[in-house]
């Protein structure tokens, strides 16, 4: 499960090989207790919850990053390494 970001105390990650449960592309993200899975590239979420104030971040930074998410989702299925994706600042 490769971390692609942190950024305010949030782990962004991916699962190789992870198209089979949700079906279509997605990010996982951690914070503290709360966990969520978030689609790509809109943001809506699939699975679990964050609070408000920190989903907000997160759909600021997908929203910045789209298309390097994307590219990142296509590595992971494929059991391939994702890149790095710089945080939100």
């Amino acid at each position: 499960m490769p971390v692609i970001s942190m950024f305010y105390g949030i782990i962004v990650h991916l699962y190789f090989v992870d198209n089979r449960r949700h079906k279509k592309p997605h990010i996982h993200v951690a914070y503290q207790e709360s966990e969520a899975v978030l689609a790509l590239p809109d943001g809506d979420v699939l699975d679990g919850s964050l609070p408000a104030n920190k989903m907000k971040l997160v759909q600021a930074w997908m929203e910045l990053h789209r298309d390097e998410l994307l590219a990142d989702w296509a590595l992971a299925v494929s059991g391939q390494q994702p890149y790095k994706i710089e945080p939100l600042r």
